[in-house]
């Protein structure tokens, strides 16, 4: 079993002597979990790479213009 928190043991200290216990006060929002845990799918890959435009294959068959100037 495991050992009990200082928190724990003063709570149980103030249900003892008869006062009210903080867990009851509580606001129900407090026991929920409100953190979304996703790991990004193959096609959310996919898309994210497809708009930041990151993929080094479309760089190969780029074209671009290039000036030559001979200076004499």
């Amino acid at each position: 079993m495991m050992s009990k928190s200082n928190a724990q043991k003063k709570r149980e200290k103030l249900v003892r002597e008869g006062r009210i216990n903080p867990e009851i006060i509580r606001s129900p929002y407090s026991q929920l979990d409100l953190r979304t845990r996703k790991t990004k799918t193959k096609k959310d890959h996919l898309y994210r790479i497809k708009h930041k435009n990151r993929n080094p294959k479309q760089w190969e068959n780029g074209s671009f213009y290039f000036r030559y100037r001979i200076i004499s």
